[in-house]
């Protein structure tokens, strides 16, 4: 097993003739400033860089980021963006814990990251709009979401937030370094019946004036968003963006 602090020689190979060509002409350049290890699954990574100045960023806007070789590319949730100062900042979820030669690109590259290391970017471009309504934001999702949740600051019930997480005692420690000690997290189970446990909770906070971001795994945002309907709480109440799901890549 490699330890998950320490970097990984292939964790970013590099690109081709032809996939660094496109790299320069659609993404731009970005340094990483320094990357802290919250937990054995999450890499706090703060990137910053001439070409993320003088950008506009909206809360839930997305931020796409090169993984070596060839156009592989994968989608983060920016915490924060300071436009002045040329600099973002991201949450990566290891979804391999095994951040071997095996695992997907993501956690290879997540887990080998070092302070000063280089990569390629694209964005910020849309992603989850909440235009429309007013109100506090509740968010649904898991791990993944952790970081949009973050970004919400004020605009967000951050007690109201509630995450489908595999490590229960390790994402409370990840959230509360996130501003988010008050979320509720509700542990995996075999054949998701911890959902149900999230639909009553769902329920429960549709009542108030509260508009609701599904985020996170696919399946479980269906089964959300039929559960809100179903207590009447209207479209424009409900926004929903799938991150992932089983077997599938590029959703966002």
């Amino acid at each position: 097993m490699t330890s998950p602090s320490r970097p990984i020689a292939d964790a970013a190979p590099r690109p081709g003739r032809i996939a660094r060509t496109l790299q320069s002409w659609f993404m731009h350049p970005a340094q990483v400033a320094a990357v802290e290890t919250l937990s054995p699954r999450f890499r706090l990574i703060t990137l910053e860089g001439a070409a993320l100045k003088d950008v506009s960023w909206t809360i839930g806007q997305k931020l796409q980021v090169a993984m070596g070789a060839g156009m592989t590319a994968r989608t983060y949730t920016p915490i924060f963006w300071d436009a002045a100062a040329g600099r973002t900042q991201l949450l990566a979820y290891l979804h391999d814990h095994e951040a071997g030669p095996d695992a997907a690109p993501a956690s290879r590259w997540a887990a080998g990251l070092t302070a000063g290391a280089g990569c390629r970017v694209f964005g910020p471009r849309r992603s989850l709009d909440l235009t429309g309504a007013g109100g506090p934001v509740v968010v649904f999702g898991d791990e993944t979401s952790f970081a949009f949740a973050a970004s919400l600051g004020a605009g967000g019930d951050a007690d109201g937030h509630l995450f489908e997480v595999t490590d229960v005692a390790a994402s409370r420690l990840v959230l509360a370094r996130m501003g988010l000690d008050g979320a509720r997290v509700i542990g995996r189970q075999a054949g998701d019946a911890h959902l149900a446990v999230a639909e009553a909770e769902l329920a429960r906070l549709a009542a108030g004036r509260v508009r609701f971001a599904l985020t996170g795994k696919a399946s479980s945002i269906q089964r959300m968003s039929r559960a809100l309907k179903a207590r009447g709480v209207p479209a424009a109440r409900i926004r929903a963006k799938a991150y992932w799901a089983p077997g599938k890549t590029g959703l966002d």
